[in-house]
């Protein structure tokens, strides 16, 4: 099963999502790393389902999923639909994908611009089956963008490793976080690409532990050095000596440049500062936000305290405990080094640079 989910090559990239006859298909990254198993979603509660459940995970790659998911609804109403009846459908259809996980900006971001290409085709009086191939199209495109954006900030934050070559990261922004490389494991990827000597520290991210799972498993598949931690021994590590550097993912970047990624993240970045270590966000200008201030501003998604007190369906607290589940902390961006995207490396101040990188990634309806 590897060889259908993994490309051959030095950067052993990952097909996340892509489209196949009609299909949204998906890596089920619930069953990994020890079942590696493919989900075949056919209709728009099948991709809402697949986004809500974590089947698919990852700011970017909900965003591509959500994009195949509008133009899934696009292909089976173009046969029946008039053109209003299509828009007024496509935007039903937004708004469920949207409602799915509030904190990551890329989906409904993508969801946008696949409904600006609609009303485009629209208002220039496309049939309904020119307007669902032209969706398709622009699907593809976001997923080959995003694939391009993670090459792209993989060579720009390479350089700013340490020539050790020591990281820690969080929660897993690999390639199934995305089209298929990675946003805080690009560097990585790039530099031991490059014949860097590395060694990655992977917090197991507590409580779907995407570190021990998914990010330890790819890394491990691209034969990169990895020691796997309990999120408790980031601190441990750095006073020892151990870490060189910490590079997140994000999943919404603000205007002033604070930044929501998975929960626990905010504690790396302290544990960082009093260590005296650079802190760096990897993501591409789909996840800025400038409409929001600061990160005070950002829906933080509560999810099912279950989560944390099971493990793999087995019950690993009390019976009746009460649990908090938050799934996502804000990160001040006094704490942040760098933010590292597809156009470049953001150093503080970073409002105005911001502002241009996502103005730059506000692609036009065609």
């Amino acid at each position: 099963m590897l060889s259908e989910l993994a490309a051959s090559g030095p950067t052993t990239e990952f097909r996340t999502v892509w489209w196949d006859a009609g299909a949204v298909c998906l890596i089920d990254q619930t069953r990994l790393p020890h079942t590696q198993a493919i989900i075949t979603c056919r209709t728009l509660a099948d991709v809402a389902h697949a986004i809500k459940a974590m089947q698919v995970r990852g700011a970017p790659a909900i965003g591509i999923t959500a994009a195949y998911g509008l133009a899934l609804v696009a292909q089976q109403t173009a046969v029946f639909s008039d053109l209003p009846t299509m828009l007024a459908l496509l935007e039903a259809a937004r708004e469920t994908l949207n409602a799915q996980r509030p904190t990551a900006i890329n989906l409904s971001w993508a969801t946008a611009r696949m409904l600006r290409v609609a009303e485009r085709a629209a208002y220039m009086q496309a049939e309904p089956p020119t307007l669902a191939a032209r969706l398709l199209a622009e699907a593809h495109t976001i997923h080959a963008e995003d694939l391009a954006m993670c090459h792209a900030i993989g060579r720009h934050g390479a350089s700013l490793i340490p020539e050790r070559g020591h990281v820690l990261t969080h929660c897993n922004a690999g390639g199934l976080a995305t089209a298929g490389y990675g946003t805080a494991l690009a560097p990585i990827r790039t530099a031991h690409a490059a014949g860097r000597a590395m060694h990655v520290y992977v917090d197991e991210t507590r409580p779907f532990l995407q570190g021990a799972r998914l990010t330890a498993w790819e890394l491990q598949q691209a034969n990169i050095p990895l020691t796997l931690i309990t999120d408790s021994m980031a601190g441990f590590m750095m006073q020892q000596g151990a870490i060189d550097c910490v590079i997140v993912g994000a999943d919404r970047i603000v205007a002033n440049g604070d930044v929501a990624n998975k929960i626990g993240t905010y504690t790396l970045a302290v544990l960082a500062q009093a260590h005296q270590l650079p802190f760096y966000v990897a993501a591409p200008s789909s996840t800025i936000d400038v409409t929001l201030a600061d990160g005070s501003e950002i829906p933080i998604e509560q999810r099912d305290p279950r989560e944390v007190t099971q493990l793999a369906g087995q019950q690993i607290a009390p019976l009746g405990v009460a649990a908090a589940h938050p799934a996502f902390d804000i990160t001040p961006h006094h704490l942040i080094t760098a933010i590292i995207t597809e156009q470049g490396v953001i150093t503080p101040p970073f409002g105005p640079t911001l502002a241009a990188h996502a103005h730059a990634a506000l692609a036009p309806a065609e």
